[in-house]
């Protein structure tokens, strides 16, 4: 489950970011800083989406940044990062991108439910009400919990 993966740490609220490298980088830091990948598996996100274009813009303003768990992924994890001015990642249709989604899988198995979960609240417009208005981590930590119980 999504509640797994996310902790409190790997989220950040009304980071800043000058363009889509940017938003990578500051979206990535807190797997970095807490051990669920190395600093090349960030350059191997940036280094892929400048080969194949923004791959990971899912739907319009979201993004999950991610690269081969062979490229540096330590530890399954997904961070929540919401930049304060939306920046433009090179996908006309979904651009520009408010919300990363920064993932870590260690495997290509270890994190589906954990996506499918995500799936669901990506379709949520409250998920996306909660993540412009919250102003804690532990804020999103309750909605994400409250969801997958059944509670929101």
């Amino acid at each position: 489950m999504l509640k797994d993966l996310v902790e409190a740490p790997l989220i950040q609220l009304g980071m800043t970011a000058a363009d889509w490298e940017e938003a990578v980088r500051v979206a990535a830091a807190p797997l970095v800083e807490n051990g669920k990948v190395t600093p090349a598996y960030v350059d191997d996100i940036i280094v892929g989406a400048k080969e194949h274009g923004p791959y990971f813009v899912l739907t319009e303003h979201v993004a999950m940044p991610h690269a081969r768990p062979e490229c540096g992924a330590l530890d399954s994890a997904i961070g929540i990062t919401t930049l304060k001015t939306p920046v433009d990642f090179g996908s006309p249709a979904n651009d520009p991108v408010k919300y990363l989604f920064c993932l870590s899988a260690k495997d290509d198995d270890d994190h589906i439910a954990a996506l499918q979960s995500l799936v669901e609240l990506l379709g949520n417009p409250e998920f996306f009400k909660v993540l412009d208005e919250a102003t804690s981590a532990e804020d999103v930590l309750e909605f994400i919990r409250n969801a997958e119980e059944g509670t929101e």
